[in-house]
């Protein structure tokens, strides 16, 4: 036996990423239950099984918890949902038209492409896109906010509705154009869906930390 060795060796902790994915969609009670039953397993999983496929057995139930999860939101908060849902569209809708001309006044009135026609191609192009990924993430930010606890069902919903028309409207361009470098722009716009989602994430995120009771 190596003297080194300690004979009553710490257990595997679960993964943190998982419980702090499951606590962007449940709380409280309800999630420490889960993660009580989840961990418990899991410990006594540890004697069976190797750790990898411990650790693989717990993100499985974590992802297929999910989920339930939103539909117990969906089903709970339904006015909430939708409200939230309709609000980061319709900010998305108001803010998104403006972001081309203000960045083009912007040029005009800097005049950048006369001295840095290099900024300027960068901020016709992908600039454009970089602005319209804030506008999809201050969406989630405010589906967040007036969400709260429960902001991650709309954030998902309204991003599943935006990759759909994307999909749809990509098919029908690259049907008419028979044009595949279209498909190019699939990693941006679904980056923009993404945005949603974290944004949405962050605010709850920073919901919970302002709501954790301070430290004595």
């Amino acid at each position: 036996m190596d003297p080194h060795s300690d004979p009553n060796p710490r257990p595997d902790q679960p993964p943190r990423a998982a419980a702090w994915i499951l606590g962007l969609f449940a709380d409280g009670e309800e999630r420490e239950h889960i993660l009580g039953d989840l961990s418990e397993e899991y410990f006594a999983r540890q004697g069976q099984a190797r750790r990898k496929s411990g650790r693989g057995w717990y993100w499985r139930q974590i992802l297929g918890s999910l989920p339930h999860l939103i539909g117990v939101s969906l089903r709970t908060a339904p006015v909430t949902t939708i409200l939230a849902l309709a609000a980061g569209f319709a900010f998305r809708k108001m803010v998104a038209p403006r972001i081309e001309p203000a960045l083009f006044a912007l040029i005009d009135q800097t005049q950048v492409y006369e001295h840095h026609f290099s900024l300027y191609r960068f901020l016709a192009s992908t600039g454009i896109d970089i602005g319209h990924l804030i506008v999809f993430l201050l969406s989630g930010i405010l589906i967040g906010v007036i969400a709260g606890r429960r902001a991650i069902a709309p954030a998902i919903a309204l991003a599943l509705i935006y990759a759909g028309m994307t999909v749809a409207a990509m098919v029908l361009v690259v049907l008419k154009y028979h044009d595949l470098g279209y498909l190019m722009r699939l990693t941006w716009y679904f980056s923009d869906d993404l945005a949603i989602v974290v944004g949405a994430a962050l605010a709850r995120t920073l919901r919970r930390q302002q709501m954790r009771p301070a430290a004595p």
